[in-house]
């Protein structure tokens, strides 16, 4: 599905890549974490929620509707939200030293997390459109979603 390549200040980005980037990253985080009940079970956790996003990435671009696209953007951006509160809490806690090593990653999901709210409402946008039968030259026909 178009929409994984963006352009931002003179500099392309692929959605895909980065958050295969990001995914990596929360790997690594999460084996720096200390050994501890608490490190394993927020770890754990973080693990699975923070990978997730690349995971349904995926399956959005085969969405089979515009509608199936939106929901399996809405997954990521909930799979982020949740990450956003676990790495937070590895910061409160701490469980990795320095806490400092959490902040890139608070900011990457921040980021990431405004442009899955960004997609999603483009998305949405186009779905009311088609449910409407509304559509301009820009548009595709509902059959359409893989441009």
């Amino acid at each position: 599905m178009q929409g994984t390549r963006g352009h931002s200040g003179g500099r392309t980005w692929d959605l895909e890549e980065r958050l295969l980037e990001y995914s990596a990253a929360i790997i690594d985080l999460t084996e720096k974490l200390v050994k501890t009940r608490a490190g394993n079970h927020v770890g754990g956790q973080l693990l699975r929620c923070g990978t997730s996003p690349y995971f349904n990435h995926g399956e959005a671009e085969a969405a089979e509707s515009r509608a199936d696209f939106v929901h399996k953007l809405g997954i990521c951006l909930k799979e982020l939200r949740e990450s956003l509160r676990a790495l937070g809490l590895v910061a409160r806690v701490p469980l990795v030293e320095p806490p400092s090593t959490v902040e890139p990653l608070l900011q990457e999901t921040d980021a990431l997390i405004r442009i899955f709210k960004s997609s999603i409402r483009t998305a949405s946008a186009k779905l009311a459109k088609e449910e409407r039968g509304l559509y301009d030259c820009h548009d595709s026909p509902p059959c359409d979603v893989r441009r």
